[in-house]
């Protein structure tokens, strides 16, 4: 009997059979839609048990794959709209911080690990996807699908991420084309409203190339000297510093250094990092000695987006989001 019939009869390997090959792309689907890590884990984890009590009644008019799309938007949908998100402005970031030089708009916005697109370089998008995988786990990107209304959202996503016909997103979301495509002209006009890049901005080094390490590893000893001076040099002009879901941005090296010299390069305080990486993005987890034990306690992962040679933003999360990058609270003074 195949898998199908066999998970339909209630046989829970067939049923993982069937849908362990498409979690990892779920995931991502769900982070992109609500913009944090764990929520997408609570979505995905409410999608395959909602897909295992339907499947009785799955009537294959679709493949297994954009069925359990299906329910995975319609539950990330329904996220949005309940009273289980998170509160603007909570946060694990440290509070004596520089106020910042102008308002942004508030959202919620968690990194998402780059250990968990391992083996997603190609997620199968229709042929009517417009962004590839890197464009689409940028935070850049997953920032301004957090602006958007739910259903401009969920249009963008599915139409110009995912490539699926108007017709197939409007069956997900029980909506007509009209309604999907008049959201997905205003999302795509939102998107290129917000998309605040000069159009000479030079692209980023490839992941993980020597040009990328270099930045790396010069903007690592700037923290862990405490040298400000070397790391303002790696700033573009138009660079932004940001802190979600607290409201408010530094822009320009002026302002970003009068940040960092309030927190990071603050006199008397040792700082160590840890490299990962998080949306496709080299970023710095940042540990703080503490003098009457020397450990050194976690601060938080600053997410570095690049333009050439330089750094255009850096995205600073606080230290709650760390256990989902495997990093400890904790390192000792000898830790390597």
């Amino acid at each position: 009997m195949e898998p199908l019939r066999r998970a339909q009869a209630g046989d829970q390997q067939a049923f993982a059979q069937l849908t362990d090959g498409y979690r990892q792309e779920l995931q991502l689907h769900c982070y992109r839609i609500l913009g944090s890590t764990q929520d997408a884990e609570d979505a995905l984890q409410e999608t395959l048990l909602g897909a295992w009590r339907a499947l009785a009644n799955f009537e294959e008019r679709a493949s297994i794959r954009t069925w359990l799309y299906r329910i995975a938007t319609n539950r990330c949908l329904n996220m949005l709209r309940g009273a289980s998100r998170r509160p603007a402005g909570a946060s694990s970031l440290h509070t004596a911080r520089p106020d910042p030089t102008r308002a942004v708009e508030v959202t919620w916005l968690e990194p998402y690990p780059d250990v968990l697109l391992d083996g997603l370089t190609d997620e199968r998008p229709g042929p009517d996807a417009r962004y590839e995988t890197r464009e689409s786990v940028s935070l850049a990107f997953i920032t301004i699908l957090q602006l958007l209304p739910p259903r401009q959202r969920v249009a963008l996503v599915l139409r110009d991420v995912l490539g699926y016909r108007a017709s197939e997103a409007a069956e997900m979301i029980d909506a007509t084309e009209a309604s999907v495509e008049s959201a997905l002209k205003r999302a795509r006009m939102a998107l290129h409203d917000r998309h605040a890049d000069p159009k000479d901005r030079e692209p980023p080094p490839a992941p993980n190339s020597v040009a990328e390490r270099k930045i790396v590893a010069r903007v690592t000893a700037a923290f862990e000297t405490g040298n400000a001076d070397e790391l303002v040099a790696l700033l573009t002009k138009d660079v932004s510093v940001t802190m979600p879901p607290i409201p408010g941005e530094c822009k320009g090296p002026e302002d970003a250094d009068l940040y960092f010299r309030k927190t990071s390069f603050r006199t008397g305080r040792s700082t160590r990092t840890v490299p990962t990486r998080a949306n496709g993005q080299p970023t710095l987890a940042t540990y703080v000695r503490d003098p009457q034990t020397d450990l050194y306690h976690a601060s938080g992962i600053a997410v570095l987006t690049l333009s050439g040679g330089l750094i255009s933003a850096v995205t600073i999360f606080g230290k709650d989001v760390l256990p989902s990058f495997g990093l400890p609270r904790v390192l000792s003074s000898t830790a390597s």
